[in-house]
């Protein structure tokens, strides 16, 4: 009968046991090697399971559109993930990882004026996400932020962090091309990309 299935039941960290949790790496980030095991599908436990796992905590990432003029602002900067790829210097939004003692809004805020001299008038949330969880425990949270694109030029970011970031203003729709040719190739830059293309016209309408 249509409807009767039952509700499949959800797990939570309560059907997780951890049974050791070491270090084995720490240096610009930290690697850890959890023994664990968890609730099957089909009743029952997992044997014990070994896994590394990168730590990384928290990151926002921001989406600097201007509404007025229907542009966006990207950043451009070396990455060490793309070292021996075709190209290191990756096209991506503006992003940061969350200190403890601000909050992922005022997170972006921050790293808008470092990464790109903008300043963020308005901020609407895009949403949160798991970059690589099989490895990773990074979650970012996503933003789109109300900017004056005509201010955003030159040269950017903290010498004492080793950072060289371009900045590039382009039209909306030029960024989106971005992505199908494969230019942008950041996970949060897809997203946010995608979104402002779904939304832009209330952006429109809001800011």
């Amino acid at each position: 009968m249509e409807g009767s299935e039952q509700p499949l039941p959800k797990y939570t960290s309560q059907d997780v046991e951890i049974i050791s949790k070491q270090t084995v790496f720490k240096g610009f980030f930290e690697m850890v090697l959890y023994r664990f095991k968890h609730r099957l599908f089909d009743g029952g436990w997992s044997p014990e399971i070994q896994r590394e796992m990168l730590v990384r905590g928290g990151a926002a990432a921001l989406l600097p559109y201007d509404a007025k003029r229907d542009e966006v602002v990207l950043i451009e900067q070396i990455r060490v993930g793309a070292l021996e790829h075709s190209s290191p210097w990756q096209t991506e939004i503006i992003a940061g990882i969350v200190d403890k003692q601000e909050s992922v809004e005022e997170l972006v805020q921050r790293e808008a004026v470092e990464e790109a001299g903008v300043e963020v008038n308005k901020l609407t949330r895009i949403t949160a996400y798991y970059p690589s969880s099989g490895g990773c425990s990074e979650k970012i949270e996503v933003f789109a932020g109300q900017v004056d694109a005509s201010t955003a030029s030159g040269i950017h970011g903290l010498k004492s962090e080793g950072e060289d970031i371009r900045v590039k203003v382009v039209s909306r729709q030029k960024a989106y091309q971005m992505i199908a040719s494969g230019e942008i190739e950041n996970g949060a830059s897809i997203i946010a990309l995608q979104w402002l293309e779904l939304n832009y016209r209330q952006l429109q309408q809001e800011w």
